[in-house]
Order: structure tokens, then sequence, then C-alpha cells
């Protein structure tokens, strides 16, 4: 039977229920309200990693759970501190990442008073964004709002970002707790319905195939690969399903929702089998087109077509014992190396620009590299659907809320999850100095981490848009700094050439300690 412990603060309550639950590190920033968190991390065993701003701590969170596999943790203290985490937060649902915002909360009692960092709903500002926030009442809740919110972060469902907030009377305050939190293990979804299965089943034993893997494909690659393989099915990628098979498969099509060609294929073809996706318009840069017959494999209820509800490793798996029963054969004809020969042709086209670059980086990539990009131009037309990853890498994109300033510290949040992984960053000028900051963060770990800036002057997109509009270009057009400069002046290596017009250009990559930092203009 468990013992009673002495008095245990709210701050060590947090704490030691993350550790319960498998937490070894945290990101965030100290402040005045949040203390009593950090008195009590060393002593259990959690590692703090201090971004420079708290939309760092939470895009370098959301690298970490996408590389770990286990829920990002960031820390944060009262108002602008918690606020300046929600872009991070909404960008991990946007994605369904799992991550735990965890911050103080004013004390209980009357509002409107100006007290420090005073917010008039913090919890009700991030329940608008997250999938779940909760404010606790008393000490002795604090575990078991940690333990809930560890039920939305690894449970059967779909994983996305959670916030407790901890006032901070509670914070402070002490009550009498059990010697061991409780403590919400891993749930993994089971298969989808055999009835369901055999539906499913049935309306792909004949026809033409194309899959749709997405995020949620990810943890089954072995199982979309062996199913592209029984149907001769060509396969695309959302963004965040980059890699789940090899882009140099024969039957790849990377990432080529956005591209005419593809559209074509999947509107033309009988059935679509879509994994881990909600075939959404931030996938298809545009209104989804009118599809046929569609499988579908996810977590989540209400979507049209075939539903198979459940894990997409366990389903397919499932799926493809039953097509094999049913005598389904590869359906694979001479169309799909002229599909790939248009899908990489109109992938070029749409690059705007010309793609030299990419071979310099896929040449220096590690076959397991784990690349972050921002939303920039020569990221989404240029890298995304060109720069081929197999499922031992990693592309991590921040698709659908598309942010700016992911890239950078991201990669920092993915250098510390797999510090023997070689990780690269890819940003454009006006993404980089959203987060540049945290260039003294990865300095700080001394993380050998390269990053290679675009620089078109501005945001180059909205300029283009602009311009297709017919109007003037209003703020789009910046004076780029001295990137490389400032990469030194935090202890970088920093490497660039003069251009014409005073564009600066090139890509350099330092040996560890110390990271590496160029920029040039493709």
């Amino acid at each position: 039977m468990s013992q009673v412990t002495l008095p245990v603060s709210g701050g060590r309550a947090l704490v030691r229920s993350l550790a319960a639950h498998g937490v070894e590190r945290v990101f965030g920033i100290p402040g005045t309200h949040n203390l009593e968190t950090y008195s009590w991390l060393e002593a259990y065993g959690i590692t703090h990693t201090a971004a420079r701003h708290e939309q760092g701590a939470g895009y370098a969170a959301d690298a970490y759970a996408r590389v770990t596999g286990r829920p990002g943790v960031v820390v944060v203290t009262t108002g602008p501190g918690v606020l300046n985490a929600a872009t991070a937060a909404a960008q991990a649902y946007s994605d369904s990442v799992p991550v735990l915002v965890v911050s103080p909360g004013m004390a209980a009692g009357p509002g409107g008073l100006g007290r420090l960092h005073e917010t008039k709903d913090q919890t009700g500002a991030l329940g608008a964004i997250v999938e779940w926030s909760h404010r606790v009442s008393t000490v002795a809740e604090v575990e078991a709002a940690v333990a809930r919110a560890f039920g939305f972060l690894t449970g059967p469902g779909r994983r996305r970002p959670v916030h407790v907030e901890i006032p901070l009377d509670v914070m402070t305050g002490r009550a009498e707790l059990q010697d061991a939190p409780p403590v919400c293990p891993p749930v993994d979804a089971g298969a989808a319905a055999a009835d369901s299965v055999e539906a499913a089943a049935q309306a792909l034993v004949s026809g033409t195939v194309t899959i749709v893997a997405g995020g949620g494909s990810r943890r089954a690659a072995a199982e979309v690969a062996a199913l592209a393989g029984l149907l001769g099915a060509p396969v695309v990628t959302t963004a965040n399903g980059k890699g789940v098979l090899s882009e140099d498969d024969p039957l790849s099509l990377g990432v080529g929702l956005h591209l005419p060609v593809v559209q074509e294929r999947l509107t033309s073809c009988d059935i679509v089998v879509a994994v881990g996706t909600e075939l959404a318009e931030s996938d298809f840069w545009c209104e989804p087109p009118a599809l046929p017959q569609v499988v579908r494999v996810d977590l989540d209820p209400g979507h049209g077509g075939h539903r198979l509800a459940g894990d997409a490793a366990l389903t397919l798996r499932a799926l493809i014992g039953r097509l094999t029963s049913l005598g389904r054969r590869s359906g694979a004809g001479g169309e799909l190396p002229s599909l790939r020969r248009t899908r990489d042709q109109q992938a070029r086209e749409m690059g705007r620009r010309r793609l030299g670059w990419l071979a310099a980086v896929r040449s220096a990539l590690a076959p397991d590299a784990i690349i972050t990009s921002d939303s920039a131009m020569a990221c989404y037309y240029g890298a995304l659907p060109n720069l081929p990853i197999g499922p031992a890498g990693r592309y991590l994109h921040p698709t659908g809320y598309g942010t700016l300033g992911y890239a950078l510290p991201a990669a920092v949040g993915a250098k510390v999850a797999a510090p023997g992984r070689q990780v690269v960053a890819l940003s454009g000028d006006g993404g980089l100095q959203y987060t540049v900051g945290e260039l003294a963060t990865a300095a700080d770990l001394g993380l050998p981490l390269p990053v290679v800036v675009f620089d078109n002057g501005g945001y180059g997109e909205i300029r283009a848009q602009m311009l297709e509009r017919g109007d003037m270009p209003v703020g789009v057009d910046h004076r780029t700094p001295d990137l490389p400069l400032i990469a030194r002046g935090y202890g970088w290596r920093g490497n660039g050439r003069a251009e014409p017009g005073g564009a600066r250009g090139g890509v350099a990559a330092g040996p560890s300690p110390r990271p590496a930092h160029g920029h040039r203009r493709p």
C-alpha cells in the first residue's frame, strides 16, 4: 500500500508526474511565476533546454516529439510566456503532434487588478487552440491533470497538443500526496473492425488504385510499401508523409498532391486509398478535387468513403491479408514511368527557380538525415517535392498552419532528440528572422547544425501574389542583414559570398561543436 509522503508543492507534483510519465527533457524559459517548477527539474532527472523565445521552445518540442514519437513538453511562465507559445501549439495541433504546454496562472480571485502577466483567460485562450486545456484548483489535482493530459498525448486517438495551467497559489502551495503519482500508460489503437476491412477489400479487389500516405502512416511505412506493391499502385504523400515510401521507389510520386498530373491520376483512377490523411486543402494547395471511391485508414471518425478506423499498420496488414486471399494481383501498367516523368517535370517547373542546389544538399545527406524546413518558397516548391527522402530519414515541415520561423528551433529539438543523426535546417531569409535568436540556443548546446538560408530579399511568395493581383508590392521587400555576421556573433561559423546586387549566397557546414550557417540566393 502506498505511503503518504511529506507535503509536496504544486511545482514538485508537476515535475515528479512528468518524470513518472517518462519525460526526460523539457523546453522553455524560466520566469518569475514558474520558478517552483524549475527548482525540481534536476532532482527528477529532467534536462532543460533554454530557448530564447517561447515560440522557439514550442517548435523545438514539436520536432522533438516528431523524431522520438514521445510527447514534447514546453514549460512557460504566465501571460506573455504562454501566449508566445500559442502559435507553436497551433502548429502542433494542425500537424497532430503531441506537445504538452505547462504554465502557471493567476491565483484565484477577482481579475482586472493589473497583476504581473495577468491575462483575462489563459486556459480559455489555449483551449481555443489545443485539444484540451485545463486549470487545476488544488495541489492534489496536479498529478491527475498531468495523467489526463498524457491520456490525450499517448492515447489511442489522434495525438494533439494539450495545456495544463497551475495557479500561483497552487504552484507554491503544499499538500500530502501518495509516494507515487498516477500514470497514464500509452495505448495504441487496434486494427479496424473486420467488417470494414472486408468491405474495403471487396472494393479494392479489382480496378486501378492510387495511395495517398499522410503523417498518420509514418509508423506503417512497411505496410504502405507492401500494399503498393500488391496493388501496383503509385504512392503520393502529403508533406507530413514525406519519405514513408522511399522517394527512389518506382511507385513513389513523392510530395505531389499539388501537381496537376497527380490530381488527374487521383480523379481518373478507380479508387483512392488514403492512409493517415485528411486529404485537406493544405495538402492539395487548393480546394481538394472530387475523388472517386475512397478507402480511408484513419483514427478520426466522420470522414466519407470506406472507413477503416484504427491503427494504420495493423489495419493495412489485415487489408493486405484479405486482398491476398481474394487473389488480388498487381495491376501496374506502363503508365507509371510516364506518370513519374511528368510529375518530375511539373515539380521542377513549379519550383520556378533553378534547383541545382538540391543535388549539392542531397550529396551531403546521410541516409537517416533529418531535414527541418520553413514555410519558404525554396522549401515547399523546391525541397518538399524534389529532395528525395527515404523511410530512414525524416522531413519536418510546418504543414497546414504554415507558420514561419519553424526550421531553426525545430532543428534544435530534432538534434537533442537524435544527437547521433545528421540534422539540417532549410529556411528563407524572412522566416529565419522570426526565430533567429535560437542560434544562441544551438550555440550554447554546442550542436553541429548546418542551416541553409535562401535569400530572396523579403517575403517572395507574398510579393509574387501581389504582382499576380496587379498590385504594387507593399511590405514584402526587405534588406537582408549580414546573416553570416549575425551567425558569427552567436558563436557559429558563418559563410556567404557576394553576388551582383549585393545579395549573398553559399552554404557552409562547420564541424562540431560549433554549428554552421550559410545562406544563398537560389
